[in-house]
């Protein structure tokens, strides 16, 4: 990348010599920005969407009669030959994200889709509880896609998560903003219970726990409140009991909400799956999770790229900060300050 060098680096009085331009501080940012570097970026990504175009079909295609491991070896041997001449990037490493990912989740869904097909593979199955090494029930540990009252289910081909962002976007903003209320509650009576909860504090009476445990209750705070009379500082103390209480009750509302929003939310990716086409099934498995997967792992090298050469530019900077006639006179600056202690013990040189 000649422009992007010549961004960075000038040349000195010295034949073959260069000097860095700018500061350290700003020699990711200007690689990152600079035209150039950006067109690589891009060409990489395009040789990517190429590889994803040519065996679009192939993946729709996947049935009963397709080999998972024919299939990873005609997808992997292609991106390798794509990425082979690509400047800067190793072709291998891309190659070894797409193996990765393959031995992780992809080769799984193949298997599946390949001996259920894309519909049957997508429902999603009741979790069932089994026992464990002491003879208890217990639930899987992988988690879940969503409930339906003590029922909970789980696809393995199209997690939930997939569904929500391409279909209950609307739903899933609703129960975030109510969790947020709620967490905004919560840390609203913490810092309060933090301030005045210690020891000594006003509300000293009410808190269980300490730290982070700290707790209080309805039933304490209105037991304390009939303790109190008509002084001042019992006023002080009444106030606070009082915006305690306001925030348990907002707290107690707010769950409520999250609750009923997490039901809304499960209820509607449950009436969601059935729904799903063999199109849709494959739209959200091929793009929206394999192919997202591969392309933020290729996203990952060309971050390894920018942070390889800013590294790299930062060693040489500091390795050449110095120059070679300046550590010369240092080294022998020391050297006659070490011979002049030598000299005062005694030393004798031959």
């Amino acid at each position: 990348m000649p422009a992007v060098r010549q961004a960075l680096f000038a040349p000195t009085e010295r034949p073959g010599y260069s000097q860095l331009r700018l500061p350290l501080a700003e020699v990711k940012e200007t690689i990152l920005q600079h035209p150039e570097f950006q067109t690589f970026n891009q060409a990489a990504k395009q040789i990517f969407n190429d590889w994803q175009q040519a065996h679009l079909a192939e993946l729709q295609q996947i049935d009963h009669s397709t080999q998972p491991k024919e299939l990873i070896e005609q997808l992997s041997e292609s991106l390798l030959a794509r990425f082979k001449n690509s400047p800067l990037l190793n072709a291998y490493d891309i190659y070894q994200q797409l193996m990765d990912y393959w031995a992780a989740s992809m080769q799984d869904d193949c298997y599946l889709i390949s001996a259920d097909g894309w519909q049957q593979g997508a429902k999603p199955r009741e979790q069932i509880k089994s026992k464990n090494a002491n003879n208890k029930l217990e639930w899987p540990k992988e988690p879940f896609d969503y409930t339906q009252g003590k029922r909970r289910f789980k696809s393995e081909l199209i997690p939930a998560q997939l569904l929500i962002d391409r279909y209950l976007m609307e739903e899933q903003d609703n129960l975030t903003l109510a969790k947020g209320m709620l967490a905004d509650i919560e840390q609203q009576l913490q810092e309060l219970l933090e301030e005045h909860g210690s020891e000594d504090g006003l509300l000293a009476e009410v808190v269980e726990g300490e730290g982070d445990k700290q707790k209080v209750t309805a039933k304490a705070i209105k037991a304390q409140l009939n303790t109190l009379g008509m002084s001042a500082d019992d006023a002080q103390e009444r106030s606070l009991l009082k915006q305690c209480e306001k925030l348990l009750n907002l707290q107690s509302r707010a769950k409520t909400v999250v609750k009923d929003t997490t039901e809304l939310l499960n209820e509607a990716i449950a009436e969601r799956y059935p729904k799903l086409s063999q199109a849709d099934i494959q739209t959200l498995v091929i793009h929206d999770k394999w192919m997202a997967a591969l392309s933020a792992a290729e996203h990952s090298e060309l971050d390894r790229v920018s942070q390889t050469l800013t590294s790299r530019i930062r060693e040489l900077a500091e390795r050449y900060a110095t120059p070679l006639p300046q550590l010369v006179d240092e080294v022998e600056a020391l050297a006659a300050k070490v011979d002049g202690h030598l000299k005062k013990m005694g030393a004798v040189w031959n």
